[in-house]
């Protein structure tokens, strides 16, 4: 790599393949961040997206972020590609091409996106440069098809090395890799939502939080394990927790969890706040939480974990993916097993009746130094030196 010396990983020119701001959603925070952190000892440059998904394909009301407090990039990012026309992958991989990077790293998190993301890295290879990584958050979805496997492959056999964030998800990375190499690193903590974020009391007055409160926050979808935690808040005591607030948009049918949501045992302690979360309004929500709970039945990355640790709040969650990699069970939250709702009610009772808040979020707190953005850009660049 240019500018390594020997035994160490000095500065590279990098340029970073994925959405940014004003795309919104967790993908786009990331390469953000990622970008930020790269520019503090890298030349850095952002390749972006003009068209995340045709307007049929995204179950959201919005692509962009209307958020009052953006979280933007370090230095203006180019939006070349368009991932419904081909000519603008080419030509966003011309442009890394004419850049010259050392190191092109590719956000990658949805087969969707491999014809544009594999022809962009493609073409923007000359010669040995750069080296390609590609940082998985998602091998392929959580509900894949025969055709997301195909457009999965075409994407990663750009790669010449492979980033994730869970051990699960380089074993599932493993048959694909055919020698590349494949490295775990944690997903960073987001504690950029939390700067500024208003006291307990303040967070709670503002949304009328009182009691034991317990959070689930982000995306509704069905492999997020929603129905589980409601379950679980119909086994638990009744006066073992006070509030749950469900926060973020439904990606499937709100009536699919009438039954529970009209249950007269829980309707008056549940609020679903059902729409996607400006970014000021982050901090607030977690800061009212006791707990955030993270009943998924299946995982990959971590990033809503990773928004309460920057938060500094402990998380219950299922030993599935990477929160079996963040979740240290009796330090920094609880751990219980997926698709098993008895077993986070009952953890749901611990946490509260054992009182174990402020031991866990003192392990929240010790866990920080593991999970920093500056880590993450030294093992991209240590992983781009290995690659032939």
């Amino acid at each position: 790599m240019a500018g390594a010396g020997a035994g160490e990983a000095g500065p590279v020119k990098v340029a970073l393949l994925g959405p940014t701001y004003p795309h919104r959603g967790g993908i786009a925070h990331y390469t953000t961040l990622l970008a930020r952190a790269f520019t503090s000892a890298h030349d850095t440059h952002l390749v972006s997206f003009r068209r995340l998904y045709p307007s049929l394909l995204f179950p959201g009301t919005t692509q962009l972020d209307r958020s009052g407090d953006a979280i933007e990039p370090p230095v203006p990012p180019e939006p070349l590609l368009d991932s419904m026309n081909p000519i603008t992958w080419l030509g966003a991989g011309r442009r890394i091409r004419d850049l010259a990077p050392d190191l092109l790293v590719v956000t990658w998190w949805h087969p969707f996106f491999g014809p544009s993301l594999g022809t962009a890295a493609r073409v923007a290879r000359r010669g040995p440069r750069p080296k390609r990584i590609f940082l998985c958050h998602n091998v392929e979805p959580h509900e894949g098809t025969p055709l997301d496997r195909a457009l999965a492959g075409y994407g990663l056999g750009a790669a010449d090395g492979f980033l994730v964030h869970a051990r699960a998800e380089a074993d599932r990375l493993a048959p694909r890799a055919h020698g590349r190499p494949v490295r775990v690193h944690p997903h960073p903590s987001y504690e950029v939502f939390h700067r500024g974020a208003p006291s307990r009391e303040q967070a709670r007055a503002a949304i009328g939080a009182t009691g034991r409160v317990l959070l689930f926050f982000g995306y509704v979808r069905p492999y997020k394990g929603l129905a589980d935690l409601l379950d679980a808040a119909r086994l638990a005591r009744p006066d073992a927790w006070d509030r749950l607030y469900v926060v973020g948009e439904f990606y499937e049918p709100r009536s699919r969890y009438a039954r529970w949501l009209d249950d007269s045992a829980l309707r008056e302690k549940i609020t679903v706040v059902d729409r996607y979360v400006a970014n000021e309004e982050v901090g607030t929500y977690m800061a009212a939480a006791d707990v955030v709970v993270l009943p998924y039945r299946s995982a990959t990355g971590s990033g809503i974990a990773q928004v309460a640790f920057g938060a500094g709040v402990p998380v219950i969650a299922t030993r599935t993916g990477g929160l079996e990699d963040v979740v240290e069970d009796g330090v920094s939250g609880l751990l219980v097993q997926p698709e098993a709702p008895d077993q986070l009610a009952r953890a749901i009772e611990r946490f509260f009746d054992e009182k174990l808040g402020p031991a866990l979020a003192a392990g929240v707190a010790r866990a920080r130094a593991r999970f920093t953005w500056e880590a993450l850009v030294e093992a991209l660049v240590r992983l781009a030196a290995e690659c032939p």
